[in-house]
């Protein structure tokens, strides 16, 4: 089975790019099942359900951070999605934690920006941009070309081996080169792994502990003068 993970932060368009490829990926031959992952609502799943006829699941991480949902839930996805009859598992993610990649070796990593976002995006999204395989770029009708040309420059700096692939999410332009790559990715083994380092601090506040100031906490802390430093045993 071929695995696709598509992630970027919210309305950068990540489903009304995913909408343009699964029919194409369909007109190829191609059996694909969808998965889900949001925060605390979505509803892509039941409109792929209902508009291409696939095997569609959804998972809300709730409490936890999506990519790390992520991880959590693929291996069983992986499993579902072959027992529905799939070539291919398309996997969207919230992908809110800009600490960490979501994206898995042997699987191909997509991630979409909104070109209305702001020039220095790319400089702010971590690794969601720079263990990506392809950048999709959405809503480049809306900004100038000097503004395009800026944004793909900045792209680059922050992730030179990335493919960029610029594309009008509402009216499908642009979107085969993406069908193309995921047509093309190799199938994923077993023994899956996540690509690149999650990070490394424990965080007290993640388990509940409220308290402000860093004297509260313990594991990996820091100062307002940005000093990063461990407290505890």
């Amino acid at each position: 089975m071929k695995l696709a993970i598509c992630a970027g932060t919210a309305t950068t368009g990540k489903s009304a790019v995913l909408r343009h490829v699964v029919p194409r990926l369909q007109k190829r031959g191609w059996s694909v099942a969808f998965l889900k992952i949001d925060v605390q609502f979505a509803d892509e799943d039941e409109v792929f359900a209902r508009d291409f006829g696939i095997a569609t699941r959804k998972v809300y991480s709730g409490e936890l951070c999506p990519d790390h949902c992520n991880v959590m839930v693929l291996g069983d996805a992986l499993q579902w999605a072959g027992r529905s009859g799939a070539d291919l598992l398309l996997v969207e993610t919230a992908g809110l934690c800009l600490r960490c990649s979501p994206y898995v070796d042997g699987g191909l990593g997509i991630v979409v920006l909104e070109a209305t976002s702001g020039m220095n995006l790319p400089r702010k999204i971590g690794p969601m941009l720079s263990l990506a395989d392809i950048a999709v770029v959405t809503k480049i009708d809306r900004v100038s070309q000097a503004e395009r040309e800026v944004f793909r420059a900045r792209i680059l700096n922050a992730a030179p081996g990335v493919r960029i692939r610029e594309v009008n999410a509402l009216h499908g332009i642009g979107i085969d080169p993406i069908v193309d790559a995921i047509a093309t990715t190799p199938e994923v083994g077993a023994g899956l792994a996540l690509r690149g380092n999650p990070p490394v601090g424990t965080c007290t506040i993640c388990v509940g502990k409220k308290e402000i100031g860093w004297q509260s906490h313990f594991g990996v802390v820091r100062a307002l003068d940005n000093q990063t430093f461990y407290r505890g045993e």
